[in-house]
C-alpha cells in the first residue's frame, strides 16, 4: 500500500533527482503511471496494492542496515535494506538480502504467480537488476537476483549480465526524461495493464483516448452531412462504480473529532457520539462549532482526507487539507487557458447549455405535462449558443434560470396536506433564503460547491480561478463553473425528492427576521436525500458505463484538468435525457 511515509519518501526522491528501483519498474510498466506517481504525486490503492502489502508484511516488519561485504558476523538474511549510489543518483530498497558463499543476492517479493513463459516481466527484471547493480557499487559480489512469486511459491533467478545492465542504464536515462516532462505522457491504448493499475481512476486511459478522438474536425464533417460516422472506441469501466469511502458529517455543536488508532472518534463532554474507520471516510465535514484535535488533523492530512468547514448557517467556509499535488504545471496551464477569452467563452457556453438542457429535462420529467415553459427553454438554448461574450452568456443563463425557477413550484408535490403550504415556491431567493425550498436549495448548492472544491484540489487545480465566473476574493470560481451543469441534476433533484417523499416537513425549518434555515433535524433529513442522490448509479452519458454521481463529479474534474493541459480539445459537459 502507498502509506504516507512511502509517499513522502517518493516525493523526496523525485525532488532530489534520484532514480529509484520502483521508478525503473514503473517506467517499464507505463510511463504515464511513472509521471502521475512521481511528478504529480498521485498515489492510490486498490485490491492489488493491498494484497501486495500483505504479502510484504514480514519483509517490511523491520529495516536492516546494509552489512559490509566481508563481515563474517553479519546475518545471512537482512530485510528492507536501503541501497544508494550518490555518484549516480540511484536508490533502491531490497525486500530481502541473502548472503553466502562470498556473494550477495537481492530478493524481490511479488504477490503474483510465475509468468506462463517462466521469464519475469521487464519491470521485475529491471527492478531486481538495479538492486544487484547497487550491491556491486557498495562492494558486494552479485551476479544474479531472485524474484519470489508468492502466488505460486516459486523463486526465479534473474542473471544480471551485461545486456541487462545496459538495458537498465538506458532505462535510468529515460526515467529522468519522463520525470522532467511538464505533462504526463499519453495513456496506453486498450492495454490489459490498465485493468490492475491502482491509478486507473486518475489516469482515465480509455476516457481520455475517446475524447482525443472526438475532434472538432470529425464533428464538423458529420454535421456537414458525411454519413460515415466514425467508429469510436469502447470505454471500459476500470474502476468501481462508487467509492467505499463517504463523507462524514459532524453536526453536533460543541463536538470534538479525535483519533484512536486508525479511527476517527466524535465525542462531546467525554461521551462518544460516533466512530468511523479512516479508510471509510472521504471527507470530514464540520457543520458549525465543531473542533478537531491536532492528532486527528495530522492523521487526516497524512491520509489525504480533506476537512470541509460549513458555517452554522450552512455556508461553505473553506477546506483544510495536506500539501496536495506537487505539479505546478497544471495550475500554470489553468491560468494560461483562463486568460484566453475564446477558450473561456467556448467552454462556458458548453457548461451553460448543459445546465439549461438539464433544467428542461427536470421540468419535462417532473412538471405538468405539455407545459409551455419547455418550448420557451428550448428557444433559450439559441441565446446561449449565440452568445458572443461572457456578459451575453450570463444574460442568456439568467433568462433560462428565470424560466426554470418560474415553473419550479409545479414540480413540488408534498405528500402531507399539513405541510403543503410550507413548500410554496414562487421565486428563487438567497442571502438569506426566505422560505424552506430556497433554504434547501442554498444548502444543497453549498454542499455541491464544497464537493467540487475538494475534487478540483484533488486533481491539482486552483478552485478559485475560473473560466466563467470571474475570479473574486473568497469565491471558488472554478468550482462554481463546474457545478453549473450539476445544479439541477443533483441539488434540485434532491430537494424535489426530500419534499415529495416527505423526508422533510414544516418542523425541519426555523423562520426568523433573517430568513429561513434548516434546523438540526432538517439538515440531517436533507443530507440523507442529498447523499442518496450522490450515491445513485447513473449511466455516464459520454462513456456509457454505470457509476455514481459522486464518481461523475470526480471524472469531470479530471477531464477539466486534461482540457487545461491540452490533452483533450473540448469539455464534455454532462446532460441527461
Amino acid at each position: 500500500m502507498f502509506t504516507p511515509e512511502a509517499r513522502r519518501s517518493a516525493s523526496a526522491a523525485a525532488a532530489e533527482d534520484v532514480v529509484t528501483g520502483d521508478m525503473v519498474a514503473q517506467h517499464a510498466y507505463c510511463e504515464r503511471r511513472l509521471h502521475l506517481a512521481y511528478v504529480e504525486g498521485r498515489w492510490a490503492d486498490n485490491a492489488h496494492t493491498e494484497h501486495g502489502a500483505w504479502v510484504h508484511r514480514n519483509a517490511d516488519a523491520g529495516e536492516d542496515a546494509l552489512p559490509t561485504a566481508d563481515d563474517p558476523d553479519a546475518p545471512r538474511v537482512a530485510r528492507s535494506v536501503e541501497l544508494t549510489c550518490d555518484e549516480r543518483g540511484l536508490r533502491a530498497k531490497l525486500d530481502l538480502l541473502e548472503r553466502g558463499d562470498g556473494a550477495s543476492v537481492p530478493v524481490e517479493i511479488k504477490k503474483g504467480s510465475v509468468p506462463s513463459s517462466g521469464r519475469p516481466y521487464p519491470p521485475e527484471r529491471r527492478q531486481v537488476g538495479l538492486q544487484a547493480m547497487l550491491l556491486r557499487a557498495n562492494g558486494h559480489a552479485c551476479d544474479e537476483g531472485v524474484i519470489y512469486y508468492a502466488g505460486s511459491r516459486r523463486r526465479v533467478t534473474v542473471p544480471v549480465d551485461d545486456a541487462l545492465v545496459a538495458e537498465i542504464e538506458a532505462a535510468v536515462v529515460d526515467v529522468r526524461r519522463v520525470l522532467a516532462l511538464p505533462m504526463a505522457p499519453p495513456p496506453l491504448e486498450d492495454s490489459p495493464k490498465c485493468v490492475q493499475c491502482s491509478l486507473v481512476g486518475i489516469c482515465l486511459p480509455d476516457e481520455t483516448n475517446l475524447l482525443r478522438e472526438r475532434s472538432p474536425v470529425t464533428e464538423k464533417a458529420t454535421d456537414a452531412g458525411d454519413d460515415r460516422t466514425p467508429e469510436l472506441r469502447e470505454v471500459r469501466r476500470l474502476v468501481p462504480p462508487r467509492d467505499d469511502a463517504l463523507p462524514l458529517y459532524v453536526q453536533e455543536q460543541g463536538a470534538q473529532v479525535g483519533k484512536r488508532g486508525e479511527k476517527l472518534v466524535v465525542s462531546k463532554k467525554g461521551d462518544t457520539l460516533a466512530e468511523a474507520r479512516l479508510l471509510d471516510v472521504s471527507q470530514l465535514v464540520l457543520c458549525g462549532s465543531v473542533t478537531v484535535t491536532p492528532a486527528a488533523l495530522a492523521l487526516l492530512c497524512d491520509a489525504g482526507v480533506p476537512i470541509v468547514h460549513l458555517t452554522s448557517g450552512n455556508w461553505f467556509h473553506g477546506v483544510t487539507a495536506g500539501l496536495g499535488l506537487r505539479n505546478a504545471f497544471d495550475r500554470a496551464a489553468q491560468f494560461a487557458r483562463c486568460a484566453d477569452e475564446a477558450f473561456c467563452l467556448r467552454t462556458a457556453r458548453a457548461v451553460v447549455l448543459a445546465k439549461a438542457r438539464n433544467q428542461r429535462t427536470m421540468l419535462r420529467r417532473n412538471g405538468p405535462s405539455g407545459a409551455r415553459v419547455l418550448d420557451d427553454l428550448r428557444a433559450a438554448f439559441d441565446g446561449v449558443e449565440r452568445a458572443s461574450s461572457i456578459e451575453e452568456l450570463l444574460g442568456a443563463e439568467g433568462h433560462a434560470a428565470a424560466l426554470y425557477f418560474g415553473a419550479f413550484g409545479g414540480m413540488l408535490q408534498p405528500r402531507s396536506d399539513a405541510t403543503t403550504g410550507a413548500f410554496d415556491f414562487t421565486v428563487r431567493n438567497r442571502r438569506p433564503p426566505r422560505d424552506p425550498v430556497n433554504a434547501m436549495l442554498s444548502f444543497g448548492y453549498a454542499l455541491l460547491a464544497k464537493e467540487l472544491t475538494v475534487a478540483l484540489l484533488a486533481v491539482g487545480l486552483d478552485p478559485y480561478w475560473g473560466f466563467y465566473h470571474r475570479p473574486r476574493h473568497g469565491r471558488a470560481s472554478l468550482a462554481l463553473d463546474l457545478m453549473e451543469e450539476f445544479r439541477p441534476l443533483l441539488v434540485d433533484s434532491a430537494v424535489l425528492s426530500a419534499v415529495n417523499t416527505g423526508v422533510v416537513d414544516a418542523r425541519c425549518f426555523e423562520h426568523g427576521a433573517n430568513g429561513c434555515a434548516l434546523n438540526a433535524r432538517g439538515r440531517k433529513a436533507f443530507l440523507g436525500a442529498y447523499e442518496a442522490r450522490m450515491d445513485q448509479l447513473v449511466t455516464h452519458p459520454v462513456f456509457d458505463y454505470r457509476v455514481s454521481w459522486r464518481r461523475v463529479l470526480n471524472v469531470q474534474a479530471q477531464l477539466l484538468a486534461r482540457l487545461f493541459r491540452g490533452e483533450i480539445t473540448d469539455y464534455p459537459a454532462i446532460t441527461t435525457r
